[in-house]
């Protein structure tokens, strides 16, 4: 059998592609669904992973490309292509997307489902060993962090980040930084021994993946506040990562829209629709002792009920 999780949202009422609405299912995203067949090229028979569920179409990853392929086609207005996939226009729309169109497609990242597996409550062949949290600039993630590493100094830790700055009198290497030289930051960085990096007055900040690693190696889970773009690297089977969403407020009144309320608000927003569809969890960061209850439970939950994980964290 082969499950997989939908990284899109699908109402079949809402798509003009569909042979017969009525015999689609509508989906959401993180959803799981067992596919049936995949005779059909277009579309697919699955049903939602649910006690009685019917069958019924799903568009295949093929035909979704497609369309979000030839709905950017239309955005950027490059030219106007007929995205029907049925009827006589069919050959005239595939030749002309192939021939003049590669490279919109080839820039896009589109996301349609992720196949996955159900890991039962203490298989010793996986564990989550990272917390990511991720969420705009000021949204919280730092004091959320600090929270529960002070409270649970036993199960979590954060990497001690490398910097190229000198150290003053009273650091200690290793304990808030490890303190390197440029030329060897950089010779790490071309080896893609960092999770990520940048500059800040002059010297260079960075998070190397063996201070993960040294977490992990001590039992512990590591809490990491990244930048999405480092979901990349960590969504495989070595860091096994729970990925926590930090959602802004919601804005409550007109004050709210003018200031960094309404740009974080904004931000939030762009987070979720790019990134969406990795977040295990979200959280609105109103109060942090609901915030780090919330995260205690959920953490406990993952530890002590069966999960969905993507197939290639196990195989």
């Amino acid at each position: 059998m082969i499950f997989v999780r939908a990284q899109f949202d699908y109402n079949p009422l809402d798509d003009e592609l569909i042979p017969c609405a009525q015999a689609g299912i509508s989906f959401q995203v993180g959803d799981i669904l067992q596919i049936i067949s995949k005779d059909d090229h277009h579309w697919w028979q699955a049903r939602l992973d649910t006690v009685g569920g019917s069958a019924g179409l799903i568009p295949s990853p093929e035909l979704q490309e497609w369309r979000i392929a030839c709905q950017t086609v239309d955005k950027t207005k490059q030219e106007q292509v007929n995205c029907s996939i049925f009827g006589r226009k069919k050959k005239q729309c595939r030749d002309k997307y192939l021939a003049k169109h590669n490279a919109i497609f080839d820039t896009l990242d589109v996301v349609t489902y992720e196949e996955v597996v159900k890991v039962p409550v203490g298989d010793p062949n996986f564990q989550r060993k990272t917390l990511v949290l991720l969420g705009a600039h000021g949204v919280g993630r730092r004091h959320i962090k600090n929270t529960l590493i002070s409270k649970y100094p036993d199960k979590y830790a954060y990497p001690i980040p490398h910097t190229t700055r000198p150290a003053k009198p009273e650091e200690e290497n290793g304990r808030s930084y490890y303190f390197v030289s440029h030329d060897e930051m950089m010779a790490d960085i071309g080896a893609n021994e960092y999770l990520e990096y940048g500059t800040h007055e002059d010297a260079m900040y960075g998070t190397k993946l063996d201070t993960i690693r040294r977490i992990h190696t001590e039992g512990k889970m590591a809490i990491l506040d990244v930048e999405p773009q480092a979901l990349k690297i960590l969504r495989t089977a070595e860091f096994t990562p729970y990925v926590v969403f930090i959602a802004a407020p919601s804005l409550q009144n007109i004050a709210d829209y003018d200031g960094s309320l309404e740009r974080l608000a904004k931000e939030s927003e762009m987070l979720r629709q790019l990134y969406g569809h990795f977040f295990d969890l979200t959280i609105v960061n109103n109060d942090i002792s609901e915030t780090i209850a919330t995260l205690e439970t959920a953490i406990d939950r993952v530890h002590t009920t069966p999960q969905w994980v993507p197939v290639s964290w196990l195989y």
